[in-house]
């Protein structure tokens, strides 16, 4: 219970560090990131609003990684962490990012299995996390390069960067996708629903 607390209130502490964060980008007139800031701070408040629409009620550790993985996106471009920390504040978010994502993508198969006539069994929930984790890792590595090109970024360092990128985002989903077909294996996906739905 106390560690819910604390990580319950560790992500308002960053969710409110990124509008701070956010509003120093307009008052700098790099619009970029405060844009991407606000957007940013309305995803962290994606599982409010599943919790408010469909009664679904994400747990606490993964509203923490998604916040998290939010935050230090943020704060690394706006404070220059990915420049003034590099490799290692860029691989760290990155693996973050990659296991949040997983994590998701772990969610949304389990989800799909139970309320879609789409059926997968274990072996192929993990298949689905890796695919779906570097499937999202590669959309952003084109955002990115899209991003250098059209508005003067420099979120690409090189092949090298890139490509180490692409191996977390492997590296990510296989993790998640081995736990979470551990943590079926040993509870019953009835069990899994009942802790998630109200």
């Amino acid at each position: 219970m106390l560690r819910e607390k604390i990580g319950i209130y560790l992500a308002y502490l960053m969710q409110m560090l990124i509008v701070v964060y956010a509003v120093y980008s307009v008052y700098t007139r790099d619009y970029f990131w405060a844009i991407w800031g606000f957007f940013a701070l309305i995803l962290t408040l994606t599982p409010l609003m599943l919790k408010r629409r469909f009664h679904v009620t994400l747990p606490w550790e993964l509203n923490f990684l998604i916040v998290l993985s939010l935050y230090l996106s943020v704060s690394g471009n706006v404070q220059g962490w990915y420049y003034h920390f590099y490799p290692f504040y860029d691989k760290v978010a990155h693996l973050v990012s990659s296991i949040t994502i997983a994590v998701l993508g772990f969610v949304a198969a389990v989800i799909m299995d139970r309320y879609t006539e789409i059926k997968m069994n274990r072996p192929l929930i993990v298949i689905f996390v890796i695919i779906f984790t570097m499937a999202i890792g590669s959309f952003w590595e084109i955002t990115e390069f899209v991003s250098d090109n059209l508005f003067g970024t420099q979120l690409q360092v090189g092949l090298r960067d890139t490509m180490y990128d692409l191996i977390f985002d492997l590296a990510g989903g296989t993790i998640i996708g081995v736990l979470g077909d551990v943590y079926l294996k040993r509870m019953p996906k009835e069990r899994f629903f009942s802790d998630f739905l109200n």
